[in-house]
C-alpha cells in the first residue's frame, strides 16, 4: 500500500521554502540551471536541468511561487574543436572566442555554434514538459546587465585572490590520471565549470577576463587596472594591447569561481545542483559559497551534488566529444514519461544509466508494471511519487499513448514484419482481442519510438528474418520427441489464434509431454529445460538461430499456415 512518507523531491523542496521564506517570506523562490552550448548537451547535461525542474514543480504544485531560471554559459570560450563533427577544419583559429561569436558547424540552419547546440536541448524541454525562464550570459554581459557587480569583483580583488588562495594548494587538476579524475574532467565539460584560470597571473590577480577587440579571443591578460577611473590595460597573444573603460562593460567577463557566485546574488537563487566536479574542495561551489556573501551580498544557494548519468556500454559522456547520446537521441526511442521517470526515480546522489540497447525494453516493461501498480493503490510512496512526476507537472499532464502496448511486442512487430503497417495492425489488433486496435494511432506515439529504436539500434546481424522455406535438413535430423513436439503445436495453432492463446500453447506442449495439465504454473525443471529446447528449435525452424522476438509474439507475427510450413507440417 502507498504511504505518505516524502520522496527526495519533496524533502528537497521542503528544505529549499524552509530556507527561502526565512530570508524573504512570500518572495519568489529561485531554482537554477546552468547549461554551455560548447558541443551536444547529452543525457548528462540533462540532470543539470531535471533536478531543479523536479523541486520547482514541487513548489508550484504546492501553489508557492517558484521560478525556474536556465543560464546559457554562451558567453564561455570555444575551448577547443570536438570530435565527430564533420566539415570543422580551420575552426581551431575560433578557440577562445565567445560561443556566442563562433560560426555553427556547416550546413547549420543556426547563427552561431552556441544556438547549433542549444536548439536541440530547448526543443527536447517542451517536449519533456519542463518551463524555464531562458538567460543568455552573452545578452546579459554586453548589455551592462552585471557591470556593477564586475565593478565590485575588481575592487574587491584582492580579497577574492585571498579566498581563492586558501585552496589552491589543496587543488591539483590532472595530478591523477584515474577514472574517476578523467570522469570528473569529462563531467565539466559543457557544465559551465570547463577547466578555466580563476584570474592569477603574474602581474596581480583580476578575476574580469576581457575579449581581445583585435582577434575576438580571450587570449589576454590584465597588465592594470585602476579602481577611480575604471581602466584596464590588457594585452593579448594575438600581439594587441588595448586599454578600456570597464564601466562601459567591453567585451569580456568575470572567471568561472566568480562569475558563478555574482550570478547567484544577481538572481537570488535559492536552489542549485551541481556535478561531482563543482563540489570538492577549492571547487566553484565551495569557493562560491565564501564569495557570495562577502564580495556580492548574497546568499549561497542549497546545492545538492548530482552523480554522472551513463549510457549502458559507455562510462561517461562528454559534450565537446562526438557522438554522445542528447535528449533528443532518447526521445526518438522512449516516451516522455519514461525519460522524466529514469531521472526522476533516482535521488541526485545516485548515478544510473540510459539504455539505448535491448535494455530499454526492460525499462519499459518496468514503467508498464509501475503504471499498473499505481492504478491499484499497490506502489511505494517512493515510486508512486517518481510516477507521477514523470507523467505529469503542475502544468497537467504530459501527452501519452492512448492504447499502450508492451514496448517489447511492438518492437518485434516492427522487427519481423518490416513496418509495414497493414501488417503491424493486423497483427497488433491480436495482441488485446478484449480492446483492439482501431487504427495505429492508437498506438502511437510508443509504436514509433519502438520503430525508431529496432530501425536505429539493433543491428542488422539481429534482425529477425523469417525463412521463405523450410530447413529439411534440421527437420530430417529431428527425434521422435521432438517431432512429436512440434506436431502438437501445429495442431495447436487454431485453436486461439491470438498472444494469449499462443502464449498457453508454446509453454503447454512440453507439459503436455510429460503428463501435466497446461494451467499447471509449477513445473519440474526438467519440463523446464523442455521449454527452452522446444523454443530454440521452433526459432531455428523459422528464423534460422536459437533466439529472436518472444516466441508468441513471433508466431502471432506469422500466419498458421506459413507456422505449419515452417515446422514441416504444412
Amino acid at each position: 500500500m502507498t504511504t505518505n512518507e516524502p520522496d527526495w523531491v519533496s524533502r528537497l523542496a521542503d528544505e529549499v521554502i524552509a530556507a527561502a521564506h526565512a530570508r524573504d517570506p512570500g518572495g519568489v523562490i529561485v531554482c537554477a540551471s546552468g547549461l554551455s552550448p560548447s558541443g551536444p548537451i547529452h543525457l548528462g547535461n540533462l540532470r543539470e536541468v531535471m533536478v531543479p525542474h523536479l523541486v520547482a514543480d514541487e513548489i508550484r504544485s504546492r501553489g508557492v511561487a517558484c521560478e525556474h531560471i536556465l543560464s546559457w554559459d554562451d558567453y564561455d570560450r570555444f575551448r577547443k574543436v570536438p570530435g565527430g563533427i564533420e566539415g570543422l577544419e580551420g575552426w581551431e583559429r575560433h578557440i577562445g572566442r565567445p560561443l556566442t561569436s563562433v560560426p555553427p558547424p556547416p550546413g547549420s540552419a543556426h547563427e552561431s555554434w552556441a544556438d547549433h547546440f542549444r536548439a536541440p536541448m530547448q526543443e527536447a524541454m517542451r517536449v519533456l514538459g519542463i518551463t524555464v525562464r531562458e538567460i543568455s550570459q552573452t545578452e546579459m554581459y554586453t548589455s551592462g546587465a552585471y557591470t556593477d557587480r564586475v565593478l565590485v569583483a575588481m575592487e574587491r580583488r584582492r580579497d577574492i585572490d585571498a579566498i581563492l588562495g586558501r585552496y589552491r594548494t589543496k587543488e591539483a587538476p590532472g595530478d591523477e590520471d584515474d577514472d574517476a579524475d578523467e570522469a570528473a574532467r569529462a563531467a565539466a565539460e559543457g557544465s559551465g565549470a570547463a577547466a578555466e584560470d580563476d584570474g592569477s597571473a603574474g602581474v596581480g590577480y583580476y578575476p574580469f577576463k576581457p575579449y581581445c577587440a583585435a582577434c575576438g579571443t580571450d587570449l589576454t591578460t590584465v597588465t592594470a587596472y585602476d579602481d577611480a577611473t575604471t581602466r584596464l590595460d590588457y594585452t593579448c597573444a594575438c600581439g594587441h594591447g588595448n586599454s578600456v573603460l570597464l564601466r562601459d562593460h567591453p567585451p569580456g567577463k568575470l572567471v568561472w569561481k566568480v562569475d558563478w557566485p555574482m550570478r547567484w546574488a544577481f538572481e537570488g537563487v535559492d536552489f542549485e545542483p551541481s556535478g561531482v566536479d563543482h563540489q570538492s574542495p577549492g571547487s566553484s561551489f565551495v569557493v562560491g559559497g565564501e564569495l557570495v556573501g562577502p564580495v556580492f551580498g548574497g546568499h549561497q544557494p542549497i546545492g545538492p551534488m548530482y552523480a554522472f548519468v551513463g549510457i549502458k556500454g559507455m562510462a561517461k559522456m562528454s559534450s565537446s566529444r562526438g557522438g554522445v547520446p542528447t535528449p533528443a537521441d532518447a526521445l526518438d526511442v522512449m516516451e516522455p514519461p519514461l525519460l522524466r521517470w529514469l531521472y526522476a526515480r533516482r535521488k541526485p546522489s545516485q548515478s544510473f544509466q540510459v539504455a539505448f540497447d535491448a535494455e530499454i525494453q526492460r525499462m519499459y516493461d518496468e514503467w508498464d508494471a509501475l503504471g499498473r501498480r499505481v492504478a491499484i493503490g499497490q506502489a511505494q510512496s517512493g515510486e508512486a511519487a517518481a510516477h507521477r512526476r514523470a507523467a505529469a507537472t503542475a502544468d497537467g499532464p504530459l501527452p501519452v499513448t492512448p492504447h499502450p502496448l508492451p514496448y517489447r511486442a511492438l518492437a518485434s512487430v516492427v522487427d519481423v514484419t518490416g513496418g509495414d503497417e497493414d501488417q503491424m495492425l493486423r497483427i497488433l489488433r491480436g495482441l488485446d482481442p478484449d480492446a483492439p486496435l482501431a487504427s495505429l494511432d492508437d498506438a502511437r506515439p510508443r509504436l514509433d519510438r519502438a520503430r525508431a529504436w529496432v530501425e536505429r539500434y539493433v543491428p542488422e546481424d539481429d534482425r529477425t528474418h523469417v525463412r521463405e522455406q523450410p530447413d529439411e535438413a534440421l527437420l530430417a535430423s529431428l527425434d521422435d520427441a521432438q517431432r512429436t513436439a512440434l506436431t502438437l503445436l501445429a495442431d495447436g495453432l487454431d485453436d486461439d489464434w491470438t498472444l494469449d492463446g499462443l502464449t498457453t500453447l508454446v509453454y503447454g506442449v512440453p507439459k503436455r509431454m510429460a503428463g501435466l495439465d497446461v494451467a499447471e504454473r509449477k513445473v519440474p525443471p526438467e519440463v523446464k529445460a523442455a521449454q527452452r529446447d522446444l523454443f530454440a528449435l521452433v526459432y531455428r525452424l523459422v528464423v534460422g538461430r536459437d533466439t529472436g522476438p518472444r516466441l508468441p509474439t513471433l508466431l502471432l507475427c506469422l500466419d498458421p499456415g506459413r507456422v505449419r510450413l515452417l515446422l514441416g507440417r504444412g
